[in-house]
């Protein structure tokens, strides 16, 4: 088993690219361990990333029975209820569910919510800094703002949406046995909650995602209640988490580098280039789920054998040299910009609601955080202080605290934002 870096260690967080190189110096695909999932391989390159993502035959997420790679037999059968959705499934079932869902969100008109998320990620950022300070960003904001934003896709009733965003940070908050039994609880609620609104859209209509599948069902999809209530936990999951480390990651970026704070807010037309850099550097999703190997094969140098499970680093796919000129060094302008972070092959995020949403709320939360809102001008150093350190990046990129203060002698109502980081 190759020599690998500790992945939660503060020596890790503090300078990550030293410890990929040190993988990637061990080969293209390298044995580690990872706990609960155990032994794995691991790609450390861009190239290697792509063909295991992008090869579904070979690298699969279920073997030959079923069983899904990563789960254990001791999981809550919730859990494995919940973690049977598109994003765990091969083909044909993979396609046909893919299909569903992006006629729905098509239907849904993501983009034409752009404006709705940039009222919603203004209307979080004046409460945060109504409250005064410190505030710490990653709950009273990071979290909301995607959170918040799948409640208007779904179309959730306005009344609903505060116990929905409650549900859905308890079951973000793992920290140890009682925590546990607060998601498990918060699941179950959330799940309950889902199949009775999915009950509601098919004897009532209405708008928003959930209508939308409701009426692709109608109109022959198939698609069963279960997978529909687990579709929309993959949205939670994998499009609110994400969401949420890319905009800590992003303003976390900005703190640290005035010139890149005052090259950004100068002409705010750089957003889009921005974001897209953001999500290069900051690699929201460290590493992909688990694959099967089907067969034995050669891949990356090494013989895989039937069996054997491969995940791909996405954070060093995304500071591979051979595809990114200087890819330890953030460029906020950089053309072209080969990230994958939102994956490759068939289970590529879905667009619109991944690739376009994700992006959205982290352009709508940067420009939000650094406004005035009383005057709509750009403070002078909105982002003021860089944080101490970084925190743990697992499987996502995380942040335990981003803390922001609130000085009476800034531009109204929101100042500089002086950053803080403090372990949890």
């Amino acid at each position: 088993m190759a020599s690998q870096p500790d992945f939660s260690s503060e020596t890790f967080n503090r300078d990550p690219a030293a410890g990929i190189a040190m993988l990637r110096a061990q080969g293209e695909v390298v044995e580690v361990r990872f706990p609960i999932v155990g032994r794995v391989w691991l790609t450390t390159t861009y190239d290697a990333a792509s063909v295991m993502l992008k090869e579904s035959a070979t690298f699969t997420l279920r073997k030959e029975d079923g069983e899904v790679a990563g789960l254990r037999w001791w999981m809550p059968k919730s859990i494995t209820a919940v973690a049977n959705n598109m994003l765990t499934m091969d083909e044909p079932d993979h396609t046909r569910l893919r299909s569903i869902v992006d006629e729905a969100f098509r239907r849904r008109a993501v983009l034409d919510m752009e404006p709705h998320i940039r009222g919603i990620a203004d209307r979080l950022a004046d409460e945060l800094f109504a409250t005064g300070s410190p505030a710490d960003l990653i709950p009273r904001y990071a979290r909301i703002l995607p959170v918040s934003v799948i409640c208007e896709l779904l179309g959730l009733p306005l009344a609903d949406r505060p116990t929905f965003i409650a549900w859905a940070s308890a079951m973000t908050q793992l920290r140890g046995p009682i925590s546990f039994l607060r998601m498990m609880g918060s699941l179950s609620k959330m799940r309950k909650y889902l199949a009775q609104q999915l009950q509601f859209a098919r004897e009532r209509g209405g708008e928003g995602l959930i209508a939308e599948l409701v009426q692709v069902e109608k109109e022959g999809g198939r698609i069963t209640p279960d997978e529909m209530v687990s579709m929309v936990f993959l949205l939670l999951g994998a499009g609110s988490e994400t969401t949420t480390h890319l905009i800590s990651g992003s303003v976390f970026e900005l703190l640290k580098d005035h010139a890149r704070r005052d090259w950004l807010t100068a002409d705010w037309n750089r957003l889009g280039l921005a974001v897209e850099e953001f999500l290069r550097f900051v690699s929201p999703v460290q590493f992909t789920k688990p694959r099967y190997v089907r067969r034995d094969v050669e891949f990356g140098g090494v013989h895989l054998k039937k069996g054997d499970r491969v995940m791909a680093m996405i954070a060093a796919a995304n500071i591979d040299p051979t595809v990114h000129e200087r890819p330890e060094r953030m460029d906020l302008a950089r053309k072209p910009n080969r990230h994958i972070s939102f994956g490759t092959g068939i289970h590529f995020c879905l667009p619109p609601a991944g690739t376009h949403r994700g992006g959205i709320c982290a352009a709508s939360a940067v420009h939000a955080l650094a406004r005035s809102p009383a005057r709509g001008e750009t403070p002078a150093h909105p982002l003021a202080r860089p944080p101490r350190h970084p925190l743990d990046r697992q499987v996502a990129r995380r942040r335990g605290q981003l803390m922001a203060a609130l000085h009476a002698r800034s531009l109204p109502r929101l100042g500089r934002l002086v950053g803080c980081t403090k372990a949890r």
